[in-house]
């Protein structure tokens, strides 16, 4: 993949990502205007989150899932693959949007915001795995960085944009702000150019694929892609390599799996798709409820329950199925877990800060929103700026030094804010906030996508997604609740304790590397291939994990 086709992938993943992040911080403000002019209740206004909210994580690991199928879904089609699925996603969030801005009722601003949602769910497992097919590991954490400060400037332009919309053309100017770009990337997504995986995942070069096509015998794809790395490619043909064994590998465990593969419409597994699709929404309707005012009910109780039972089931059958949803190589790494829970964590605890920190500014310091808003501006700036040095940081310490210290700084943060009630104490502990947060982000998101397989990049993908969108909804849950209980105080420490925990899951993260991600990293010894084959090496062997 060329310098400007990958820089192509990186601007619509960064667009991909901003334009939901985006659409979710206007509608904050712009939700009590919506509701005096098409005259909803407060519970149908909620829903326009919450409905978003359910429909984008239960289907975001299965839409990271069609993403990765090899094969179309009929039988001798064309895969799907991330950038089409990226591009449905923009052009029916971009549609949706308008919609929106068009409803004439609360009813249909609800049913296209759960629509929203459907597509929201196809595009953002898709950002990372287009970085992931067009980017080689040991240079992910640079878009990562991008893509994660951009996000952050969204959060912090969302409300002002929002609020001056809402108060000038009005609410509905809102939604037609994401239309634009929302059908630009996605038709640009639909311009015909290389397969969205990307030569680094089908092949290691220009040359190892006309080796393929050009007759070298008995030649394996991995002898092909060393002899191409030889000629100029060095470690990129390396990963190459190693894509390719991976998905000879993956051919391998179709075959093998054989009659299991069948159960599912092409090689989709369906049941747990629906199972996760259940668990997970029922879990967010759950938290979500609990953050609201009466909502800690016996049907919030039945919901609950029904996710716990739904999860249950999914694990059953997931350890029984032949054809898994969720691929051993993604579910069965200890690094991808611990990233995914400290991903959990961040956002709980930064999510529950703020909802606390809303109410100790306004009604404890009596501070108007704008003011409130003033005093909170460190923590988007120092989020970009985390973000934008943390690749160097990774480069010099690992990731599991970075992203401990980062936790820390956020709990950091959050203890901060418990006294203080003066300008500089609150901008230090948003400060802290952005800055933990901004590096947490690029830093475990880094190991969730580097240390899936490429043809697992979707999934891991919409994973990291899942975990973003679960965290922050238990973290206000757990802000509401212990508020009520005991005040601001109890919760933002327990807030701390949250990032705290956070910080022990990094410890299993990967430490420093001092080069390239070895083949053999995870299943064998250097040098080795995916099944523990001798591989030939273009190089020397990378420094090991110290």
């Amino acid at each position: 993949m060329n310098r400007r086709r990958r820089g192509v992938t990186l601007a619509s993943s960064v667009a991909g990502a901003v334009i939901v992040a985006l659409d979710g911080t206007v509608l904050t403000v712009a939700q009590p205007r919506l509701q005096r002019e098409l005259d909803a209740s407060y519970a149908q206004v909620q829903w326009t989150s919450t409905g978003y909210l359910i429909a984008v994580a239960s289907l975001l690991v299965f839409a990271g899932r069609l993403g990765d199928l090899p094969h179309g879904l009929l039988s001798g089609r064309r895969p799907l693959g991330h950038r089409r699925l990226f591009a449905v996603g923009m052009l029916g969030f971009g549609a949706a949007s308008a919609g929106i801005g068009l409803a004439p009722s609360i009813g249909w601003v609800i049913g296209l915001r759960v629509a929203q949602g459907v597509f929201g769910a196809l595009a953002q497992p898709a950002t990372l795995g287009m970085l992931r097919a067009a980017f080689p590991p040991d240079r992910l954490a640079m878009p990562l960085a991008v893509r994660t400060g951009a996000i952050a400037v969204a959060a912090a332009a969302g409300p002002l944009a929002g609020g001056a919309l809402a108060a000038g053309p009005g609410w509905r100017a809102a939604f037609f702000l994401n239309v634009g770009p929302a059908l630009l990337f996605g038709l640009l997504a639909l311009a015909p150019h290389e397969d969205e995986r990307g030569e680094y995942a089908t092949g290691a070069a220009p040359a190892a694929r006309t080796e393929r096509t050009g007759g070298d015998g008995g030649a394996g794809w991995a002898g092909r892609s060393v002899r191409a790395g030889a000629t100029g490619r060095g470690g990129e043909a390396e990963y190459g390599g190693r894509a390719e064994r991976a998905e000879r590998g993956e051919r391998a465990g179709r075959v093998e799996r054989g009659a299991g593969a069948r159960l599912s419409v092409a090689g989709l597994d369906l049941p747990g798709a629906l199972l996760l699709a259940v668990a997970l929404g029922c879990a967010v309707r759950a938290l979500v409820a609990v953050a609201e005012p009466g909502g800690a009910g016996p049907g919030t109780a039945v919901v609950a329950v029904t996710a716990v039972i739904a999860g249950g089931a999914f694990v059953r059958h997931e350890r029984r199925t032949a054809a898994a949803l969720l691929p051993p190589d993604v579910i069965g790494s200890a690094a991808v877990g611990s990233a995914l829970v400290v991903l959990v964590a961040a956002s709980a605890a930064l999510s529950g800060t703020l909802f606390i920190a809303t109410y100790v500014l306004q009604d404890t310091l009596g501070l108007d929103p704008f003011q409130s808003s003033l005093r909170s501006l460190p923590l988007a700036l120092l989020m970009v700026l985390a973000a934008a040095g943390c690749p160097v940081v990774l480069r010099r310490c690992g990731a599991r030094r970075t992203t401990v210290t980062a936790m820390l700084l956020l709990a950091l943060g959050v203890l901060v804010l418990v006294r203080a009630t003066a300008a500089p104490a609150l901008c230090t502990g948003f400060a802290l906030l952005g800055a933990g947060f901004g590096t947490v982000m690029v830093a475990a998101t880094q190991v969730v996508v580097r240390e899936a397989a490429v043809a697992s990049a979707g999934v891991a993908g919409g994973l990291q997604q899942t975990a973003m969108n679960v965290g922050p909804a238990l973290g206000v849950a757990t802000a509401t609740a212990l508020r009520t209980a005991g005040g601001a105080g109890p919760a933002l420490a327990a807030l701390a304790a949250v990032a705290c925990a956070g910080a022990a899951a990094a410890w299993t993260l990967p430490g420093h590397r001092g080069g390239p991600a070895s083949p053999g990293r995870r299943r064998g010894k250097p040098g080795s291939g995916a099944d523990g084959e001798a591989v030939p090496t273009a190089g020397p062997g990378p420094a090991q994990e110290r």
